[in-house]
């Protein structure tokens, strides 16, 4: 199998002797899914924003200390607590030659704000008007004040598209991508590679020394971390915790460890469609129950080596708006049968969950599925490809989802979509006006101390009360790479951008 998949992935690439010199700065990344779809409006996984990273610049971008910096823009000023002056880069084209200027801004946010199906719509929805100044400057009007506003600006929803090349190709525009960024689209072979090369008219060229990036999905870490040792890639974008000792060991290799911003979690369909018609969805101590029958400081140990680090809550403790009293509740069997009972359902009670087909995933629902059985619960698993799961849950075709976020520098981009009953990637439907109120809330407030106060109401409320999700742990960061490629800076997004870097 490993064997195969190396000898795939070498004839994927075209490698020969011949023009190993050629192919020097080529490099190929694998990665733990295959993305969906390569547009930024209706984007949603983690491993899609790293192929993002090479294709398409943002307004603005974040550094390895978390601060906001230009991109796109070269600045900005709020004009008052509603009004945002955005000033842009002079001369900047797509790669389709068309120039990027304001009026390329206004309409990919407008397209973000009104396409069917935008998963930005709910990150930038305080948007009430746009004003083309001039070729380099645009004037957003908010509908209220916005803490997380211009963070936003630093991912998918502030990733500018060619208005050309957008309005020719409609929904498909994801097919063949044309934006600003210093690599353009070449190919893409569903669940085989993404090909990118270098865009000469970059407006960073400089910093930009690879001729050619291969994106090479491989679910399985360990074929990952086989792949990389052989030398068929040159960089993964993530290995396990068990396989870290063998990169530490092998002096070929590098490794770079970071906190990521966002969490493993359970999200639970309680409004979305039939799958929702069940005890799990309908019935809060039937939640309850469930998690106070997971250990999750076990099943970290046990699938993860105790490296990454239990939560009940969508930031980790390093972020200014976590929640200090707000912690996982220790396992609990009895309390939880209890709960079965008073809840009056029959055991054991059946449920599904989806888990991405990935290995640690797998094994982490395995291990899930023994504990609640404890309580109760004939837990069945239903192993699914990344991305097809991403569209089942949007559709309401599942009752509970193993899945991750990879996380936002602001809170609200790790809360908001997921808990507000508008929020676009709330695919359990969960609706609480007051918990609405209190986001919202949260969203205008500028102090601190207040804001973080607002966020532990709505907890109370939507993970103790309602229990619409369940939080598992914030993981890390695990880069792995040749010792032969230089300039790599690691970010705590746990985006690899290409910027700098260098093969030698």
């Amino acid at each position: 199998m490993i064997r195969r998949i190396l000898l795939a992935a070498c004839a994927a690439i075209g490698l020969s002797a011949g023009i190993a010199d050629a192919q020097a700065q080529n490099l190929r990344i694998g990665l733990r899914e295959d993305p969906d779809i390569l547009d930024p409006t209706l984007a949603r996984t983690f491993v899609g924003r790293i192929v993002f990273a090479s294709l398409c610049d943002k307004l603005f971008d974040i550094n390895e200390r978390l601060e906001i910096v230009p991109q796109l823009a070269t600045g900005y000023s709020w004009e008052d607590p509603r009004t945002l002056l955005i000033t842009l880069r002079e001369g900047v084209r797509f790669h389709d030659g068309e120039v990027m200027d304001a009026e390329a801004v206004r309409y990919s946010l407008n397209r973000h704000l009104t396409m069917q199906g935008s998963f930005r719509r709910s990150e930038i929805n305080t948007i009430e008007a746009m004003e083309v100044v001039s070729p380099t400057q645009i004037r957003i009007k908010l509908t209220a004040p916005s803490a997380p506003f211009l963070s936003q600006l630093t991912d998918r929803a502030g990733m500018i598209v060619s208005p050309k090349a957008a309005e020719a190709a409609g929904r498909n525009f994801g097919n063949r991508p044309v934006c600003a960024g210093p690599f353009r689209f070449v190919e893409r072979v569903a669940q085989d590679r993404i090909v990118v090369e270098r865009f000469p008219e970059y407006w960073n060229a400089g910093a930009i020394h690879l001729n050619r990036i291969t994106y090479l999905p491989i679910p399985d870490s360990t074929v990952r971390l086989a792949n990389l040792q052989s030398g068929a890639l040159e960089m993964v974008q993530t290995i396990d915790p068990d396989d870290v000792p063998a990169v530490r060991r092998n002096n070929r290799l590098r490794l770079s460890i970071s906190d990521e911003l966002g969490y493993q979690g359970i999200t639970i369909n309680t409004g979305n469609g039939a799958r929702a018609q069940t005890p799990m969805g309908q019935n809060a101590r039937v939640r309850e129950a469930f998690e106070l029958a997971i250990d999750r400081d076990a099943v970290n140990r046990v699938v993860y080596e105790g490296m990454f680090a239990p939560t009940a809550q969508p930031v980790p403790p390093a972020n200014p708006m976590h929640v200090r009293d707000f912690r996982p509740e220790p396992r609990n069997v009895e309390r939880a049968r209890a709960l079965l009972r008073e809840a009056g359902v029959t055991t054991p009670v059946r449920v599904e969950m989806t888990v991405p087909n990935n290995p640690d995933l797998r094994q982490a629902g395995e291990v899930i599925q023994a504990m609640v059985r404890e309580a109760g619960f004939e837990l069945r698993l239903n192993a699914t490809e990344f991305a097809t799961s991403l569209q089942a849950a949007a559709r309401g075709e599942f009752e509970l989802y193993l899945v991750a976020w990879s996380g936002r520098v602001d809170i609200d981009g790790n809360l908001w979509a997921f808990t507000h009953s508008r929020g676009a990637q709330n695919d359990g439907r969960y609706s609480n006006p007051e918990v609405d109120r209190l986001l919202d809330a949260a969203r205008v407030e500028a102090n601190p101390d207040a804001r973080r106060a607002l966020y532990a109401q709505a907890y109370q409320i939507a993970f103790r009360q309602d229990r619409h999700r369940i939080y598992l742990w914030h993981r890390k960061n695990i880069v792995a790479h040749t010792a032969r490629l230089n300039g790599f800076v690691s970010v705590p997004d746990g985006l690899i951008r290409p910027q700098g870097m260098r093969l030698q």
